[in-house]
Formats: structure tokens, C-alpha cells, sequence
């Protein structure tokens, strides 16, 4: 399709020319940035690949992750994108992809030609995408989807890791310099500046950089604090959409019914509204468009409230709708959390992990997806013993309690599950492997149909 002019900020419109564009569409989580409760391993992705390359062996491993890397997302699911009346895609990549950390400033030139790959598979069916920097080099925020085993985000005090982060984006603005089908660039996804003293100053000497090199494309910026929180940032920067994340408690995997109690607190559609109002403020203040880079709840398998997850759904759209926000559900694909693509549960691939995925799920090892519910006999005497030790203690970004839980279930859990996720191939070479990584090929997955409905009515 043809698309003549780079996007760009007209007051509170994204417009294409002078023809607004209300971006509706997915995160594509999972791909160039693997998430282990969309593929099922457990810990970070850097864990995942050096346990299986262990295992596997550099061949094995090698067409493996090439195999998964080019099924799952091929010219068929922009295909199936564009069937339902979606525009745009936001892609999530790892800086590893660009960079090793053995070779810090080489940029390899692979990554580019698997992002080229996708970019030009969505412009064919006039989709467009906003380039998301998902992980960035000593992590940007404390948790697993910067690929952060630690829960130390180290880059908003080194240097040397921003330093490297601007010439990333100035090799990937100078890459994509006039792609009318690029939105634009999105180039710390979730920070958790803990200080809240280095997001203001990094994103304007970023934003200066990528100007000298590509004027025209726009910046999605991310608040603090996980895109909840703008007021470090000061004035707004020119032709920049300031994006908010807005996940609703009642989505949550031990969320409530919906109308009713999540985590204590009541939630119904208007305090669904309420909640998007309060975390999209400074776009409204200060006349920006408004984007919500990631929203969405999880599903259960229990019809009776995965339909109130469909409805608590539809409500934060037609809020969007009502209020001109553009909006990128996470996530497109997965294996059945989230994902309105999903893989087969008879997959050779699944049937090879479901005992990770069993005890992953009983020990509550992912912070997205799992409860503390198998393992309260090991946290209840830990929460007492902070609660009456170091009642003042409240870690950023989130408290005592769910750095505790950080600790325990997704750090020091999801390590010691790592290898036993890797064993689950053990015996497997390479043809095997490859065919094992199928199962992420559209071909092969199932629609969550309700979902997709849904999003059929809201896009068009």
C-alpha cells in the first residue's frame, strides 16, 4: 500500500498529512524480546538462551531461536492484523539483538534485517509500526521484560549504558529515516528511573540526537515508574506522543469479578475511566495525543470470568474511542494467557513443557501471569518478619510486599527453573529443534475467536 507522508503531532492528533490517524493494534511481545510467560520458560530471556544452547548445543540452539525468530510473525499474521481492521503493530526488541555487550558501539547489522522483515510485511497490508526498545543494556526497569535477572535497574546510573542506548537509536533513525510506514520510535519501554532525577535529562539529550539524524519521525515516550507517572519530564518535546500503560486491576490473574473487589479496592466502568484520566493527565494538560502503549487483561480458561475480562475489555475501548486515544493491546501472540493468536496445547512443543508450566504456575515462578497462592507457607513468615523489622521499609517501585515476592518467586524461583525449563529438549537435534519452534507459525495456532471479535468491532 502506499503511504506518501511520515506521520506526525498536530496538537492532540497523530495525522498523516492532514488526515488523522488513530493507531489501533497489538504489542507484539514475545518475538525479538521473549517474555517467559508468552513462550513458557522460566527467568529472563538471556537465562533461557544460555540454558538451552547448553542443551541443545550451538547448532541446535542456533536454528532453533532462527526458526522461532522467522514463524512467529510472517506476512500471515500482518495478514490476519489487517483482516480485523487494525493499523499498527508495536514491536518490542532487545538491544541484543543490535549489540553485543562484548563489543559495546558494534552494531550488527541481523537485527535490522529481522526488524526490515516485519516492518515491510505490515507496510504491505498498511499497518503501521512503532519500533519499541524493550530492553536496554544494565535494564531500564527492575523486572523480567528488560531481561533483567536481578531487579536492579542499572542503566539510569551508568553512563556508559546510555551512551549506548543514543548511538542505538541514532544507526536505527538513520535506518528508517523516511519510512512513511514507521510511526515512530518508542525507545525505552516501562522505565523505573528510582530516583526519578535521570529520565527527564536522558530523553532530552535522546531526543536531540535522533532529531540530528531523522527530523520527522515521532517519539513515543514513556513516562516513569512503569508509564504511570509524567511529572520528572517536564514541558513536552516536539512532535512527541507521551504514552501511558494502563492495565486494570479486575485483568489481573488474581483480579476480582468485574463490577466488583480487586485487591480491595472496587472497580467498575468508571473507575476504569477514572484510572485512565488520572494516568493520561499530562497528555491532556499539555494538548499531546494521548497512546496507551500496553493495556489488556489476562484469561483464565473459566468462561464466566474470562467473559468479564472481555467486557472489562471492550469498556477501556470504547473509553479510548470516546476520548480519541490510540492503543496497542499486549499481547498478539502467546501460549494462551493473552495472546489473541495462541499456541496449540497439542503442540509437540507445549506437551515437552507442560511440567515446567505446571510447577512455573504452583510455585508462582512469573510475575505476569501466576499467584502466590502454592507458596504462601514460604512468604508469610518472611512478609511478618518486614513487617515487624522494617515497617518502614518501601522499596521502589512497587513496596515491600512485591519486592519481597520479586525476590523470592521471579528471581531466586525462576533462576533455579531455569535448566529444568532446559531439560525439557534435552535429546532433541537440530531438525527436531526447528520443528519444535513451528508451533509459533499462525498455521499452527488457534484464534481466541471472542477476543478477536471484539477487536474486529472496535477497530472498525
Amino acid at each position: 500500500m502506499t503511504q506518501s507522508s511520515v506521520l506526525r503531532v498536530d496538537g492532540t492528533r497523530i495525522v498523516a498529512g492532514d488526515t488523522p490517524v488513530i493507531l489501533r493494534g497489538f504489542g507484539l511481545g514475545g518475538w525479538m524480546n521473549m517474555e517467559n510467560f508468552i513462550t513458557g520458560y522460566a527467568g529472563s530471556e538471556s537465562q533461557q538462551r544460555r540454558a538451552l544452547r547448553r542443551v541443545l548445543g550451538e547448532e541446535g540452539s542456533e536454528r532453533f531461536f532462527a526458526r522461532f525468530l522467522r514463524e512467529f510473525f510472517t506476512d500471515a499474521d500482518a495478514a490476519y492484523l489487517a483482516s480485523l481492521g487494525l493499523n499498527s503493530l508495536r514491536i518490542p526488541f532487545n538491544y541484543r539483538h543490535f549489540e553485543s555487550d562484548a563489543e559495546p558501539f558494534v552494531i550488527e547489522e541481523e537485527g535490522f534485517a529481522l526488524l526490515d522483515r516485519v516492518v515491510d510485511a505490515c507496510a504491505a497490508h498498511g499497518i503501521y509500526t512503532i519500533l519499541d526498545l524493550h530492553a536496554l543494556p544494565g535494564a531500564q526497569n527492575q523486572h523480567w521484560h528488560s531481561d533483567n535477572p536481578t531487579q536492579w535497574a542499572h542503566f539510569w546510573e551508568q553512563r556508559q549504558f546510555q551512551d549506548r542506548v543514543v548511538n542505538l537509536w541514532e544507526h536505527i533513525a538513520e535506518h528508517y529515516r523516511g519510512n512513511p510506514w514507521v510511526a515512530g520510535y518508542n525507545p525505552v519501554n516501562e522505565p523505573a528511573d528510582a530516583h526519578g532525577d535521570a529520565i527527564g535529562p536522558f530523553y532530552r539529550r535522546l531526543e536531540a540526537a535522533i532529531r540530528a539524524v531523522d527530523p520527522d519521525h515521532i517519539l513515543f515516550l514513556d513516562g516513569n515508574r512503569y508509564s504511570t507517572q509524567f511529572d520528572q519530564l517536564g514541558d513536552p518535546l516536539p512532535n512527541t506522543v507521551y504514552t501511558a500503560h494502563d492495565y486494570a486491576l479486575p485483568g489481573f490473574v488474581d483480579g476480582g469479578p468485574y463490577p466488583g473487589v480487586s485487591r480491595g479496592e472496587y472497580v467498575d466502568r468508571d473507575r476504569v475511566e477514572e484510572t485512565f484520566l488520572q494516568r493520561t493527565a499530562y497528555m491532556r494538560e499539555t494538548g499531546t495525543p494521548i497512546w496507551v502503549g500496553e493495556f489488556g487483561p489476562v484469561y483464565t480458561g473459566d468462561p464466566a470470568r474470562d467473559e468479564q475480562r472481555y467486557q472489562l475489555l471492550q469498556d477501556q475501548l470504547e473509553i479510548y474511542d470516546r476520548h480519541d486515544a490510540s492503543w496497542a493491546l499486549w499481547t498478539y501472540k502467546d501460549i494462551g494467557l493473552q495472546g489473541v493468536v495462541t499456541v496449540d496445547p497439542e503442540s509437540e512443543y507445549l506437551r515437552r513443557i507442560a511440567p515446567v508450566l505446571e510447577k512455573k504456575a504452583r510455585l508462582g515462578v512469573d510475575s505476569w501471569g501466576s499467584t502466590d497462592a502454592g507458596i504462601r507457607d514460604v512468604l508469610d513468615p518472611i512478609e511478618r518478619l518486614f513487617e515487624t523489622e522494617f515497617p518502614d521499609f518501601q522499596p521502589y517501585p512497587w513496596g515491600a510486599r512485591r519486592w519481597i515476592h520479586g525476590h523470592v518467586r521471579h528471581v531466586m524461583l525462576a533462576e533455579a527453573m531455569v535448566d529444568e525449563f532446559a531439560r525439557a529438549f534435552e535429546g532433541v537435534g537440530p531438525d527436531e529443534a526447528e520443528r519444535l519452534a513451528d508451533a509459533f507459525a499462525i498455521r499452527n495456532c488457534r484464534i481466541r475467536e471472542g477476543l478477536a471479535a471484539i477487536l474486529e468491532r472496535a477497530a472498525r
